[in-house]
C-alpha cells in the first residue's frame, strides 16, 4: 500500500511540475559516475526527465571514481569542477554520487524521485529572471534576452550527446550495460552579462548535437535563464 500511495504521489508532482512550468525549463543537473553503483536509478530518472520539455536534463560525469576499478567514458574534470564550485557556494563540506542540482541552489540525491519533482516544482512556480530566446541562423545561434535585473551574469554554452549505452566490464557496476541520457560534452562560459541592456549574442554552434544556454549568476548561483534548441 505505501508503494501504491508513493506511485500515487509521484504521478500527482509529475503533473504538478508540467502545469507550471510557464517560464522557461527547469535546468536539472545530475552529477554521475559510471563507477558509482548507487547511480544507476538515477541515470534512468534523468532519462524520463529528457523527454520533458519544461526540463532541461544534463548528466555531468565526474572523475573522481574513476580509481576504483572502471574509468568513466564520459567523465569530465570540468564536471568535478563545477560540482566542488556548487559545494562550495552551498557551505558543503563534501561532494557525492548521484546528486542533482536543480535550478543551481537546490541539491537533492539523484536516486529519491519525491525529492527530484518536489525540487522541479519548486523551481517551475519560482521562475525566471529573464526569457531566453535561441535562434538557428546557419552554425550560429543568436541568443536572446530582454534588459531586466542588474548583476554579474554568466551567458553559458552547453553541448551534449542525447543518448548512449556503455558496457561496464570492471568496478562496482561490472557486467551490466547501462544506458545514459543528455550526456555534457562541453560547457563554456561564452560571455558576461549585466542584465541592464538586452541581449543580444552571436555563437558558432555546428553539428548535430542540441544546443544549450543557461544564464546563471556568477556560475555556480541560481540559474536566471534558460533555453534549449534540440
Amino acid at each position: 500500500m505505501r508503494a501504491f500511495l508513493a506511485i500515487l504521489s509521484f504521478v500527482s508532482l509529475l503533473n504538478v511540475a508540467q502545469a507550471v512550468a510557464e517560464n522557461g525549463p527547469v535546468v536539472v543537473e545530475l552529477y554521475t559516475s559510471q563507477g558509482c553503483s548507487s547511480c544507476p536509478p538515477a541515470d534512468a530518472m534523468l532519462h524520463d526527465l529528457a523527454k520533458r520539455d519544461d526540463v532541461i536534463a544534463l548528466a555531468l560525469h565526474v572523475d573522481y571514481w574513476d580509481y576504483i576499478g572502471w574509468k568513466d567514458v564520459f567523465g569530465r574534470p570540468e564536471n568535478t569542477a563545477r560540482q566542488h564550485a556548487y559545494a562550495r557556494a552551498a557551505n558543503a563540506t563534501t561532494v557525492y554520487t548521484p546528486q542533482m542540482v536543480i535550478g543551481g541552489v537546490d541539491h537533492v540525491i539523484g536516486s529519491r524521485p519525491m525529492q527530484v519533482m518536489d525540487a522541479v516544482q519548486v523551481q517551475s512556480r519560482r521562475g525566471y529572471l529573464f526569457d531566453v530566446t535561441l535562434t538557428r541562423q546557419g552554425n550560429y545561434v543568436r541568443i536572446s534576452a530582454p534588459a531586466g535585473a542588474r548583476g554579474d551574469y554568466a551567458v553559458q554554452l552547453v553541448r551534449y550527446t542525447p543518448q548512449a549505452t556503455v558496457a561496464i566490464s570492471r568496478g562496482e557496476n561490472a557486467g551490466r550495460d547501462l544506458s545514459y541520457a543528455n550526456i555534457v560534452t562541453a560547457w563554456d562560459v561564452i560571455g558576461r552579462w549585466n542584465g541592464v541592456s538586452a541581449l543580444a549574442l552571436d555563437v558558432e554552434a555546428s553539428g548535430d548535437s542540441p544546443v544549450v544556454v543557461i544564464v546563471q549568476q556568477s556560475t555556480d548561483g541560481p540559474i536566471v535563464g534558460a533555453a534549449q534548441l534540440r
